[in-house]
C-alpha cells in the first residue's frame, strides 16, 4: 500500500487564481476599455469628452483643451480653472499637440503618472482624428487661395441660413467677380493670374470680420457670407473691398477691379434662390459698370 504524503507550504507567493485580481490587471482593463471607446470617433471634441470622463477619476479639472497649430478642441462644458497644467503629446518624438487641463486642485505625483499613461492611450486616436480633420479641410478648401470651395460654401450657407431663421437674424451675401481677368491672364500669363487671385483673396480677408466666411468658386468668382448682417454691414464690407484692392500694389499695377453683388436673405429664400438673386445683382452691376466705362 502506497502512502501519499501531503506537505503544507504557506510560503508560496504565486497563486494563478489571484493573478486576475492584481492592480496591474485592473489598470490594463481600464486602459483597454478607454482605448475601445476612443476608437468610436474621429471627432476631436468627442474624443476629449470620452477621455475627460476617465481623466476626471484622477484629476480635479474644470476644462480640458487640445491645440495643434490651427486645430483646436475642448471637452464639453470646459471653463477656466485656478491653474493650468499643459502636456506636450508626442509619438516617436513627433509633436502631436498640447493637452491643457484647467485645474481646480494640484495633480498628485501618483495621479500625474497615471494621467501620463492615459495620454499614451489617447495619442493614436487623437493623431488619427487630426489627420482626418486636415483631410476634410483640404477637401473643402480651394487649392490656390486657401479659401473655402463651392462644396464648403453650400454647407456653410445651409448652416448659416438655418441659424439665422432660429435666431431671427439675417445672412448677407456678397458675390465678387474680377473685371477683365481673362484678358489679364491671357496677356501676362497664368503665373501673374495666380498672383492676382492670391492678392485679391488677401484683400477679401482684410475686408471682413473673423465671423464672416470667404469662398472661391473657381476662376475669378468669390463669395463672402456675412452672418448677423444688415444693409449697412454689407455696404461697409463692399467699401472695404474696393479700398483693399486700391491699396494693393500688385492689383493696382495690373489695374484690377471687381464687380460686386450684395443682398440679404429673406424668409422665403432657399439656398439656391438666395445665391441666384445675389449673382443676378452682380451681373447687373457688371453690365452697368462696363457701360459707364465705355461712355467715359
Amino acid at each position: 500500500m502506497q502512502t501519499l504524503n501531503l506537505v503544507e507550504n504557506t510560503s508560496v507567493d504565486f497563486n494563478a487564481f489571484r493573478v486576475f485580481d492584481t492592480q496591474d490587471h485592473q489598470d490594463n482593463y481600464r486602459k483597454l476599455a478607454l482605448s475601445e471607446q476612443l476608437q468610436t470617433s474621429l471627432e476631436l471634441n468627442v474624443l476629449l469628452n470620452i477621455f475627460a470622463l476617465e481623466a476626471a477619476k484622477y484629476v480635479d479639472f474644470s476644462g480640458l483643451y487640445f491645440k495643434q497649430a490651427e486645430i483646436s478642441a475642448a471637452a464639453r462644458g470646459s471653463k477656466a480653472g485656478k491653474k493650468e497644467r499643459r502636456y506636450e503629446l508626442k509619438i516617436n518624438n513627433h509633436y502631436v499637440g498640447t493637452l491643457t487641463y484647467a485645474l481646480n486642485a494640484p495633480i498628485s505625483i501618483s495621479n500625474n503618472k497615471v494621467i501620463k499613461q492615459l495620454h499614451q492611450v489617447l495619442l493614436h486616436p487623437l493623431n488619427n482624428a487630426i489627420k482626418y480633420q486636415k483631410a476634410m479641410q483640404l477637401a473643402l478648401q480651394d487649392g490656390l487661395t486657401g479659401l473655402g470651395n463651392r462644396r464648403y460654401f453650400d454647407q456653410q450657407l445651409k448652416r448659416a441660413m438655418h441659424h439665422a431663421n432660429r435666431q431671427h437674424s439675417k445672412v448677407g451675401m456678397i458675390v465678387c467677380d474680377l473685371n477683365k481677368f481673362k484678358t489679364i491672364n491671357d496677356t501676362y500669363g497664368h503665373k501673374i493670374g495666380d498672383d492676382i487671385l492670391l492678392h485679391f483673396a488677401d484683400a477679401l480677408r482684410a475686408s471682413v470680420r473673423d465671423s464672416d466666411s470667404l469662398f472661391r468658386f473657381g476662376g475669378d468668382e468669390f463669395v463672402v457670407l456675412v452672418e448677423d448682417a444688415n444693409e449697412n454691414s454689407l455696404l461697409v464690407i463692399e467699401e472695404r473691398i474696393h479700398q483693399a484692392i486700391n491699396a494693393c500694389c500688385l492689383l493696382s499695377k495690373y489695374q484690377v477691379s471687381c464687380s460686386l453683388g450684395a443682398s440679404l436673405m429673406n424668409r422665403a429664400d432657399s439656398e439656391q434662390s438666395f445665391f441666384e438673386r445675389t449673382d443676378q445683382l452682380l451681373y447687373q452691376n457688371k453690365i452697368s459698370e462696363n457701360r459707364t466705362l465705355n461712355i467715359v
